[in-house]
């Protein structure tokens, strides 16, 4: 069984990355989707019951908020992977500007989780650590760390 964390400010494309790479075998856990974080722990308790893979399609900013679906995760004999969207903040603010307006978050807000991003470190418990950039095409480069990399900064 696996769970999945995706990492990054609103408008890093963690929602797009979620569509290509995991619609087809993850159930999706969005608080955007949910509305409170109440149902997200209410979905995410269901798929680990289930044994059911899942992606915490979240900011997942804070390292104590991602210890709690890590703990939850590793408790039900789950692998844990990150997926930290490295973008700049110029970047991400274009990008939010671009969604469908009821989907646009104010510059604040993405501005403020900017500043509030811990990039994901190994000692959180991650099984697997990847960075993923958007490339000038759009394509998105996802990078696997190693364990003796240095730990992925939250700037690109």
């Amino acid at each position: 069984m696996e769970a999945v964390l995706l990492i990054g400010v609103q408008g890093s494309g963690k929602t797009t990355f979620y569509r290509e790479r995991f619609f087809e075998t993850h159930v999706r856990i969005s608080r955007d989707m949910l509305g409170t974080r109440h149902r997200q722990r209410l979905l995410l308790a269901a798929c680990l019951e289930a044994r059911q893979p899942f992606v915490v399609d979240d900011t997942n900013a804070a390292r104590t908020r991602r210890a709690e679906h890590i703990a939850a995760a590793k408790a039900a004999g789950f692998r844990v992977r990150g997926f930290f969207f490295r973008t700049s903040l110029a970047d991400a603010l274009r990008r939010n500007r671009e969604r469908p307006a009821e989907r646009i978050v104010p510059a604040a807000g993405v501005a403020g989780t900017y500043k509030r991003l811990e990039p994901p470190e190994w000692e959180e418990g991650f099984d697997e650590l990847c960075t993923v950039e958007i490339a000038p095409d759009g394509r998105f480069e996802v990078r696997e760390l190693r364990r003796d990399e240095e730990q992925p900064s939250g700037r690109s």
